[in-house]
């Protein structure tokens, strides 16, 4: 069995392999030939945010992260051996997660690690996870096998500074609401440094796309300066929303306030949360070191922008993410149409159960859509084809619950932990049914009392 791609989706999926006892050969073409996004030769590098979302089981990311526990996913295992402090979110220090994913693989019984470029589909059993980066000869491949074009639009990646270069007398520590422990460092601005820097933005120098190359940006990942031309109050409705973020030393909500997650476990580095951008490396320096307490600004990487190529899965995959034209040709991770590094994750989990039913003779069930995995490979196979876009997992994407308890109708938190309640007993059900004890789940610890 062969694996194209090193990423997330393609570990996990090596991973569920060995786990099965099938042989694997895993193809990453980094280091011998690097990506615009990319920085070292480590397989599930991670190149966007360190977050792998919220860990709360009333959020739609904290029912699928516990439901890849309950899967035994190595992604999610290594996440929570290398995790920095980050409220209630699952944050990581990015070098040791990759180099811990990378030994993990190496060592898995059966699975071969190559180094190539891999420019064509091979034949044979094959698994393709060459995430959003994919090289220009496997996607003018995989064109041709699909007989469509690949969609395309461009994820922007939010730069990351050093604490120490911050002025901490102007920025406080707080988690939204008081939820989690404070590990967020946030930025007040007033109503004048707020349209200051909304005017910096629309005017500041922008990376151009090539020429062939179209700008169709994914909502969840929008650029910070086109979300600004939409109006000059939509960043202080979006990411610099400052409701529950009071300022200690005023007691107030601040006009707009930039939020800053922790990216290292000693709190050296901190990335812009929802500041993903595509201006030109020196209009970065210049425009946001005039933010309040940004003014010494140490930038340890910039924003970039790079092509995220994927599949439209609905016209194209079966329901095990294999293609409907070749049925021992599948699918993971951000190809198929999904987004964040937990979705991916999972994608690349879902191929792989769907290789073990093929080559065992088996046909493959996949989960109820009243789990969060489930209801988000619902919407990959039922979604328009004439309008696909990548999805993250959300509560939309499941059968609602009943809203009433005894008449007394629930509140959307109540809701919501009654779905992700749902989700995880049917998770654990189609677990048992299929008797996948053998993929090594786990649940998550309780939480201590208060």
């Amino acid at each position: 069995m062969t694996i194209v791609g090193g990423g997330l989706a393609g570990c996990e999926a090596a991973r569920v392999l060995a786990a099965a006892g099938v042989p694997v050969r895993l193809v990453e073409m980094r280091p011998t030939r690097t990506t615009p996004a990319h920085a070292s030769g480590d397989l599930a590098e991670i190149v966007c945010s360190n977050s792998l979302g919220s860990t709360a089981p009333q959020t739609s990311k904290g029912v699928l992260l516990e439901e890849l526990r309950r899967l035994g996913s190595l992604v999610v295992a290594a996440a929570e051996r290398h995790a920095v402090p980050a409220g209630a979110s699952l944050a990581v220090e990015r070098e040791a997660f990759s180099a811990d994913v990378t030994g993990v693989v190496a060592a898995l019984p059966g699975v071969e690690v190559v180094r190539e470029e891999v420019t064509a589909v091979p034949d044979g059993p094959t698994l393709v996870a060459t995430g959003p980066l994919t090289g220009d000869a496997l996607a003018a491949d995989l064109a041709r096998l699909t007989g469509s074009e690949h969609l395309a639009f461009y994820d922007a990646i939010a730069p990351i500074v050093t604490a120490e270069s911050l002025d901490h007398d102007v920025l406080y520590a707080a988690s939204r609401y008081g939820r989690g422990s404070p590990d967020f460092l946030n930025c007040p601005l007033d109503r004048e440094a707020y349209d200051r820097f909304v005017t910096d933005l629309l005017e500041a120098e922008k990376v151009q796309p090539k020429d062939f190359e179209q700008e169709v940006f994914f909502e969840g990942c929008m650029p910070i300066e086109e979300m600004a031309r939409r109006g000059q109050r939509t960043l202080a409705f979006g990411p610099m929303r400052p409701v529950g973020l009071p300022d200690p030393r005023t007691g107030r909500n601040p006009y707009a306030v930039i939020q800053l997650r922790r990216e290292d476990p000693h709190g050296q580095l901190y990335n812009l949360v929802g500041f993903q951008t595509k201006l030109k490396h020196g209009e970065q320096k210049r425009v946001f070191r005039s933010l309040p307490g940004f003014g010494a600004a140490e930038f340890a990487r910039l924003g970039s922008i790079h092509r995220n190529t994927f599949l439209c899965t609905p016209a194209l995959l079966a329901e095990d993410l294999s293609l409907r034209a070749r049925r021992d040709l599948w699918f993971g991770g951000l190809l198929v149409g999904v987004e964040g590094y937990a979705e991916c994750a999972a994608a690349g989990l879902v191929a792989a159960l769907g290789i073990v039913a093929s080559l065992r003779g088996g046909a493959f069930e996949p989960p109820p859509r009243t789990t969060m995995l489930g209801g988000l490979l619902a919407h990959l196979r039922e979604a328009d084809p004439a309008h696909f876009q990548p999805m993250n997992v959300n509560f939309g994407l499941l059968p609602p619950v009943d809203g009433k308890v005894g008449g007394k109708r629930l509140g959307k938190r109540e809701r919501r932990l009654a779905a992700g309640e749902r989700a995880l007993a049917d998770m654990d059900a189609w677990i048992a049914a299929h008797e996948l004890g053998w993929l090594g789940g786990r649940r998550s610890e309780p939480a201590s009392p208060a």
